[in-house]
């Protein structure tokens, strides 16, 4: 792993022994891309594309005709100076120009990795871990410098990258883009898979190629939304989860978001991602910088399940922060679906003493706790106990929670306000909207102002006043709505561009301030399920609750899409009643808790309320997953069957030691006589012997080559329980031949 440096050529080659990321000095001064991809020896000079021969429409060099702005491949392109492409950036000088040209002045390279002010981002462990390259671009003539920041791991095949820019000149400059990366590559034959859904059916995986024109997907909804998620994969077309090439970009920001691919006429692809420039616009007075999210780019020329373990390997040890960090999770109970906020101190401890039976570890108190909180219409941001529910408060049902031996835990929701609030009535000029217009409600809420730091700090006093004076060692933080009327009360016309990046900056900064006051709880962030689902959050919270669709059958599809981009380790996923709440499905209490395993692992019902077969079932999953759940959320997932193109779906992780294995296979509709089917097991140890739900021993060449038998004689489920049924299969292995 390194930085390499030809100076003659002004060529820059960062790599490791994955991967190599080449970029240099174009021949008009401009940094430009050279090569990205699969490990190339690190002294080789690279030679920029010869275009003599292409006739652009303009734009050659007078020095140098065989190089053209319009045809090369740029690292951080502007508008408007021979480049027809989509920017990177774009600056408003005070004459109006928006024309800008950035040249390499300088560079600088360390060891390790420096944070981002304000902004969650990727970290070292140690500084001999990953290498920096600071590349100095400057426009004397509009006044401002761009530095552009590569980060390269030693043990993953990932580039970080994140762009600074500085204000140097002597009158205020208003950006109204800034991107943080364009990357350029010099053919355009790849597909483009973008993660998709809504409200109950988050990151659905979506394909297509990517042909001459703009692709692209975003967010304006104030939050990453579950409509897209801020990662996407660029992909040869015949790239499948074990060969070929790809690459992820997963965005480290919660906000508002684009991610487009520009395939041009000329045969080259651009893909640009960062902050989305709707309703944007960054006022830098002299001296003032602006630094951009990060953009985690990992790359794998073993197909994408290579790329997601290094995804999912790399933000469980760089990004991740918490005393949970790659440590097994809690299994906890929530008494949201059994109780809504209709609860007292008693009916919440008869749900924790069965939990405590079962062998729950931590019991959550959801909604309803606080203010004048019985329904959705009053009570958000009113942080106070209602002693009418709680006549002793949160100290007091923390401590006999923690009596019955659990640990205790609480939701919270802190961005939203109610109309009928203590808060709300006190100032009402801490909400998003116009004064005198409509405003838009969502769950009967409105948007606190967090772009105003007064409202960030009257929260986190709310907040940890309840926290300081209660055993509290889990909190769940929800959000469930987006922007509307983004307009700050109070604030001049120049600062409301700013308002949807300021907004995200003040959760930040809360998560922040309450992580370094308290930081042994371990947080969940939540939106409506999966609608703030990004890394961007895992920074704060190192789990995130999956989706509100709770469904087994559903919940195969939401978590299968999501493990492209994200770790085991960081899904919330539970066991709900049946039927269930949002689709009205029943299933077995086997096959829910088969799918929730893969994830943090909890329930989302009234033990009590379920017959005694079903009580000792949880029991025996309870103990199952403390036996194994290190395994099902931090060992190496394998996706074996897609639930979006079959009718059985199936994954498995597998230890690092490669000793243990748990297979997962799930049917969707009963059909009679089908027949047999094999799954192909994948990252088992060829030449070991494998024990497979304590019968028989297979080794793993043919376990990976020949496959499990579907169903394998022994599995009841597969004819006679109907549709929506499932299996887990344990191997286990001490023996070598």
């Amino acid at each position: 792993m390194g930085i390499i440096i030809h100076e003659k050529e002004k060529q820059f080659h960062l790599f490791n022994s994955k991967m190599s990321y080449c970029i240099g000095v174009c021949p008009d001064g401009e940094i430009g891309q050279l090569y990205f991809g699969k490990k190339i020896n690190e002294d080789q000079i690279i030679s920029y594309p010869q275009t003599k021969g292409i006739r652009p429409v303009c734009c050659n060099l007078k020095e140098n005709e065989n190089y053209s702005k319009e045809l090369a491949l740029l690292e951080y392109p502007a508008f408007g100076n021979g480049d027809f492409r989509k920017p990177a950036y774009e600056i408003m000088q005070k004459t109006g120009s928006r024309v800008t040209n950035l040249v390499y002045k300088t560079h600088s390279i360390y060891h390790g990795k420096k944070a981002i002010p304000g902004l969650p981002s990727a970290y070292t462990n140690s500084d001999d871990e990953a290498a920096t390259l600071e590349v100095l671009c400057v426009d004397e003539v509009a006044g401002f410098e761009v530095t552009l920041f590569y980060t390269i791991f030693e043990n993953y095949p990932v580039v970080c990258r994140h762009t600074r820019i500085k204000n140097t000149g002597n009158d205020e400059v208003k950006i109204t883009k800034a991107l943080s990366c364009c990357i350029d590559l010099p053919d355009n034959e790849y597909n483009w898979l973008q993660f998709e859904g809504a409200w109950g059916r988050e990151r659905y995986p979506a394909e297509r190629s990517l042909s001459h024109g703009i692709t692209s997907i975003e967010s304006m909804r104030g939050h990453s939304s579950a409509n897209y998620n801020p990662f996407v994969i660029v992909k040869r077309e015949n790239t499948d989860e074990d060969h070929g090439e790809a690459f992820g970009l997963n965005l480290v920001y919660s906000g508002n978001f684009i991610a487009e691919a520009e395939a041009d006429t000329y045969g080259k692809l651009r893909i640009l991602m960062g902050i989305n420039p709707g309703w944007f616009e960054w006022p830098l007075k002299t001296g003032e910088e602006f630094e951009t999210p990060e953009v985690i780019i990992s790359y794998s020329d073993d197909g994408m399940n290579s790329l997601s373990q290094s995804i999912h390997h790399f933000m469980n040890n760089n990004l991740v922060r918490s005393p949970y960090k790659n440590k097994p999770r809690p299994i906890l109970l929530n008494n949201w679906e059994a109780t809504e906020m209709d609860f007292d101190e008693e009916k919440i401890l008869k749900i924790a003493r069965k939990g405590k039976e079962a062998g729950v570890e931590l019991f959550v108190l959801d909604d309803g706790w606080f203010g004048k909180r019985n329904d959705d219409y009053a009570g958000l941001g009113d942080w106070f106990v209602n002693t009418e529910k709680l006549p002793e408060g949160i100290k007091g049902l923390s401590e006999k929670i923690n009596e019955l031996g659990l640990k205790f835990g609480i939701w919270i929701e802190p961005e939203m306000v109610n109309e009928d609030s203590d808060l709300y009535r006190a100032h009402p000029d801490w909400v998003l909207g116009v004064p005198g217009s409509t405003k838009t409600l969502g769950r009967h809420q409105m948007v606190l102002d967090y772009s105003k730091k007064e409202v960030v700090d009257n929260i986190y006093s709310q907040l940890y006043e309840v926290f300081s004076n209660a055993s509290i060692s889990y909190v769940k933080w929800d959000m469930n709505r987006s922007i509307t009327e983004c307009f700050s009360q109070g604030e001049n016309a120049e600062a409301q561009g700013t308002v949807y990046h300021k907004y995200i900056l003040g959760v930040y900064d809360l998560y922040e301030r309450l992580m370094k006051a308290f930081p042994e709880i371990l947080f969940e962030s939540c939106a409506s399920g999966g609608s703030r689902f990004d890394a961007g959050m895992m920074h704060y919270a190192p789990q995130a609750w999956c989706s509100d669709d709770t469904d087994g059958h559903e919940r195969v599809k939401i978590q299968y899409g999501t493990s492209y981009g994200y770790p085991l380790s960081t899904v919330g996923a539970h066991v709900s009643a049946s039927p269930n709440l949002q689709t009205g499905r029943s299933m077995s209490i086997a096959d829910r808790a088969n799918i929730a395993c893969f994830g943090t692992f909890g329930y989302e019902l009234d033990l009590n309320e379920i017959p005694d077969e079903e009580f000792d079932t949880v029991k025996e999953q309870i103990a199952f997953m403390k036996e194994y759940r290190e395994l099902l959320q931090y060992g190496d997932l394998y996706r074996l069957s897609s639930p979006f193109e079959k009718n059985l779906a199936a994954w498995m992780v597998v230890s690092e030691d490669k000793k243990t294995a748990i297979v997962a296979v799930y049917k969707n509709l009963k059909s009679p006589n089908e027949g047999q089917q094999r799954i192909r097991l994948r990252g088992l140890d060829e030449d070991r012997k494998y024990i497979v739900n304590g019968k028989g021993e297979i080794f793993g060449d043919l376990l990976m080559n020949g496959g499990l038998s579907i169903p394998d004689g022994d599995e009841p489920w597969y004819m006679g329980n109907g549709d929506f049924s499932s299996k887990l299969y344990v191997l286990k292995s001490d023996v070598t031949k």
